[in-house]
């Protein structure tokens, strides 16, 4: 079970019955939701009813859904793992539960470029639609009494008007969309999208998968980042964050000629005073000094804050060169 610092009361235990009473009487709610305005006017182009068959299964009925679901997800995207592995870098003993931060961090750790995803309705389907299965948060409980539970969503049949999950012991749960949108809703609408570098969540904003590659790149092998940023600029180019996310990963794997390049592009494109710093100095590396000097002049003018850094970028080109 999750947890989270907003969330003080943790009352699973003794709920079961409350959660059964809730989850009637929502379905049954009148107020007009995304779900039924998806059933009433589903866009075009969503097909009307998808499954995710061949998504792994790990049957839980304890505290431990957040590695359950975690390791459903991360098997799915071609990175194998068992809940137990995940354990003891998600779940927190004293709160019977699992941060979402972890949840995101454990799966950036495994390999997986973690991302978030819009909180809305349609978004979930549109990344089931696309063959994306989608952990999300739900309370089970009240707002007063919350029983906070990760489920990965797996489908959906817009005639039907249900959602499907594996959530807890249940393989192939059928949640009606109402029923979900409103359990989901107590829960922050929070759900993530987890997929092998080079694949993009067809729903996530440039913004949230900014966030995703660069916190995936600080433990990510440089390879990886690299096919990861690479994807991302493919549908964002003109983005200076996964530009200088890119050449950073290529001078981490070695190549320092493509790294001066990819910040020769952002300097150019953008004025980044910290591209051309990082060119300076990759230019000096290479053997290149009047370009590195010339590098570091053009930032300077443009340093704002980094002024004390390319600074002593001006000071190390300038130094004698020993024999």
């Amino acid at each position: 079970m999750p947890w989270s610092a907003a969330l003080h009361a943790w009352l699973r235990p003794r709920l079961a019955a409350a959660a059964a009473v809730l989850l009637a009487a929502l379905a049954s709610a009148g107020c007009a939701t995304s779900a039924r305005q998806l059933q009433a006017q589903p866009p075009p182009e969503l097909p009307p009813q998808v499954e995710l068959a061949d998504t792994p299964f790990f049957p839980d009925d304890s505290y431990f859904c957040g590695p359950a679901a975690l390791a459903t997800s991360l098997s799915a995207a071609g990175l194998p793992t068992q809940p137990e592995a995940l354990v003891g870098q998600v779940f927190l003993p004293a709160r019977e539960g699992s941060l979402q931060i972890e949840m995101l961090a454990a799966a950036r750790r495994r390999g997986a470029v973690a991302t978030l995803i819009p909180a809305s309705l349609e978004a979930l389907l549109r990344e089931t639609a696309a063959g994306n299965p989608v952990v999300v948060l739900q309370n089970l409980g009240l707002s007063w009494a919350p029983s906070w539970h990760y489920a990965v969503a797996v489908g959906y049949d817009l005639e039907r008007g249900s959602v499907l999950l594996r959530s807890g012991p249940m393989k192939r749960q059928e949640l009606s969309l109402r029923t979900f949108e409103h359990t989901w809703r107590r829960g922050g609408q929070w759900a993530f999208v987890a997929l092998p570098p080079g694949r993009l969540p067809a729903t996530a904003s440039e913004d949230e998968t900014v966030r995703a590659l660069v916190a995936f790149e600080r433990t990510a092998p440089p390879a990886a980042a690299l096919q990861a940023y690479r994807s991302a600029l493919a549908r964002w180019p003109g983005n200076p964050t996964l530009a200088m996310g890119l050449g950073n990963t290529l001078y981490a794997a070695g190549d320092k000629h493509g790294a001066e390049a990819a910040f020769r592009r952002v300097a150019e494109a953008h004025g980044l005073a910290a591209a051309y710093n990082n060119r300076a100095q990759v230019l000096l590396e290479l053997g290149r000094r009047d370009e590195a000097r010339a590098a570091a002049r053009r930032g300077l003018a443009a340093a704002g804050p980094l002024r004390p850094q390319l600074l002593e970028t001006l000071h190390a080109i300038d130094a004698p060169v020993s024999d």
